[in-house]
């Protein structure tokens, strides 16, 4: 019966999803595409000032090294031989920072996670060397000069850490965003570990030349850089290396394994959903949210604040792909943060369930700008309000409000990606976590006024991944030529409200963002001058009535103390 698995499963693909919430392990039929087991653990984030986010590299480390195991123990439990597994592919959050030290393998700090905010002073200080007629930047990027990008989280590492600047001098410093952390390590680390990066993370640097496809020296001399330290770039589909078990991997069967495919979690997406033409796009729900469209072989610069992007290059003989990119800096991030920090839900799921209860915000608006707004606005002043509350206000409608977040977010970057590519998209297909709610897919058609396509397997970033290890030159064990692709079963939902109601909550939610808007400068007298501080997060404005806050409840339903 086990032989008899194998035989019809044929080649397997792994696939390691590092993202900003959590690590899996994925391991794909490269044939069917079918998943056939994977593992999960929860990564924590640190706050250690407002404004700042951080993670443990070595936590992260350790989590891929823990989803592999148990991935591997499951699929032996199947009955699946895991020598059947013939690549490995990454993806990764990207943008978060790392540096580490060649010679130990140590990280030298705590990985700066792109959400984090505290680089503004760093932004405005440069921002004022750029000319106004020759925004070299983002000419050469395609991205704003922000701090959501690498160069200015390396930047403050290299101005603020005592231990970085010490091991650039002495030549034991390396940088990398999390996929080459990652692939560094599981190569053989301070043993020949390979320090490079593909195309797609790479284009998130700021230090990339889009154009070019290399570091471009120029921008590494405006952020003062040291070129050394960067990671060598290819493209997302060939062998950089081959896996070398860690002493804490119990899974040896993996030794060897070739790791041949690398994207940035959001171009993973777009090749998983198969949006291999011009014009064909994709939106992710995970930690943020990010909205992507195939401009083709042509980099389309927006006038309605999307970013130009590297969409992918699935061979290093194969020709590079660009992408326009709406980007949100808070999309599950406040389902967590109402778990975490108001502890009004006790797990993610709870979300749909208290939304369902009252089917409507009931004129409550929650703008999560916690780390500023991104695209369209790219407004670093912004916070996190929450209006329109009166004393029929409950946690129910709170939920629902921060659902509807989600998707009038989005409405702003598809409405900016329309006019950018005067074609308006007829439908949106969707992924990520988030979209196994289906309240928020159903609210996502509403206010979109298009129908949502969901697809049946929700894994589209891993399974981008798996498929560009799979079709790596070398290991040829998944096809992407349109024929070969699996057909992808499909939820769709319609829109079941009329247009002029969904124009009018759309409307209210913009009035909403304006009121967000404006509230921290590096000035103010509640921020450090060295940071991009803020108001505290639980900070809400009352549009409808005084404040509620210091109540000991809302509607009976929850407490504030």
């Amino acid at each position: 019966m086990a032989a008899s698995k194998k035989a019809v499963l044929g080649p397997l693909v792994g696939a390691v999803d590092q993202g900003t919430s959590s690590t899996r392990f994925l391991v794909f039929n490269s044939k069917t595409a079918e998943l056939l087991s994977h593992h999960q653990v929860e990564i924590k984030q640190e706050f250690p000032r407002e404004g700042w986010v951080e993670q443990d590299p070595k936590e992260i480390l350790h989590s891929v090294y823990e989803c592999i195991e148990k991935t591997c123990e499951k699929l032996g439990q199947l009955n699946i031989d895991i020598s059947n597994i013939k690549a490995i592919g990454v993806s990764n959050q990207r943008e978060t920072t790392v540096v580490w030290d060649k010679l130990t393998g140590e990280p030298l700090y705590n990985a700066v996670v792109w959400l984090d905010l505290r680089t503004q002073s760093t932004v405005e200080s440069l921002s004022k060397r750029i000319p106004g007629n020759n925004n070299f930047v983002k000419s050469k990027t395609g991205l704003p000069l922000s701090t959501y990008f690498s160069a200015v989280k390396l930047r403050w590492l290299l101005d603020n850490v005592r231990k970085v600047q010490k091991a650039v001098e002495e030549k034991r410093a390396l940088f990398g965003t999390i996929d080459s952390w990652l692939i560094w390590s599981l190569t053989g680390g301070v043993n020949g570990g390979v320090h490079c990066t593909d195309v797609t993370n790479a284009s998130r640097t700021m230090l990339f030349n889009i154009h070019s496809l290399e570091w471009d020296k120029q921008l590494c001399e405006f952020f003062g850089i040291p070129m050394e330290i960067l990671p060598n770039v290819r493209s997302s589909s060939e062998i950089y290396g081959l896996m070398k078990i860690s002493h804490s991997l119990k899974a040896g069967a993996l030794e060897g394994v070739p790791i041949s495919g690398c994207l940035g979690d959001q171009s993973a997406a777009l090749v998983g959903q198969m949006c291999f033409q011009n014009g064909q796009a994709k939106n992710t729900y995970g930690t943020g949210c990010f909205l992507l469209c195939n401009t083709g072989h042509k980099c389309v610069f927006s006038d309605h604040g999307l970013l130009t992007t590297v969409a992918y290059k699935l061979g290093r003989d194969k020709p590079v792909y660009y992408a326009l990119e709406g980007s949100v800096a808070i999309a599950g991030a406040v389902i967590r943060w109402l778990r975490d920090n108001l502890g009004i839900i006790e797990s993610s799921e709870e979300i749909e369930k208290l939304a369902k209860e009252v089917g409507t915000s009931y004129g409550c608006y929650f703008v999560p700008a916690f780390s500023g707004l991104y695209a369209p606005y790219w407004e670093p002043s912004a916070r996190g309000i929450i209006c329109g509350l009166t004393q029929f206000t409950n946690k129910c409608h709170i939920a629902f409000a921060a659902l509807e977040a989600v998707c009038f977010q989005t409405r702003e970057i598809l409405d900016a990606m329309n006019r950018d590519c005067g074609i308006p998209l007829s439908h949106l297909q969707v992924d990520g976590g988030m979209t196994s709610n289906k309240i928020l897919m159903q609210l996502q058609a509403d206010i979109l006024y298009i129908p949502v396509v969901k697809p049946s397997m929700p894994e589209t970033t891993a399974l981008g991944a798996a498929m560009a290890a799979g079709a790596a030159e070398g290991v040829g064990v998944w096809s992407l030529e349109p024929e070969d692709l699996s057909a992808v079963t499909m939820e769709r939902f319609e829109p079941q409200i009329n247009a002029e109601e969904s124009e009018i909550r759309y409307s209210t939610w913009k009035k909403a963002v304006m009121k967000s808007m404006g509230w921290v400068t590096t000035q103010s007298p509640e921020s450090d001058p060295s940071i991009f501080c803020s108001l505290p997060l639980g900070f809400f404005i009352v549009s409808s009535m005084v404040m509620l806050i210091g109540a000991r409840y809302i509607s009976g339903s929850w407490k504030i103390n």
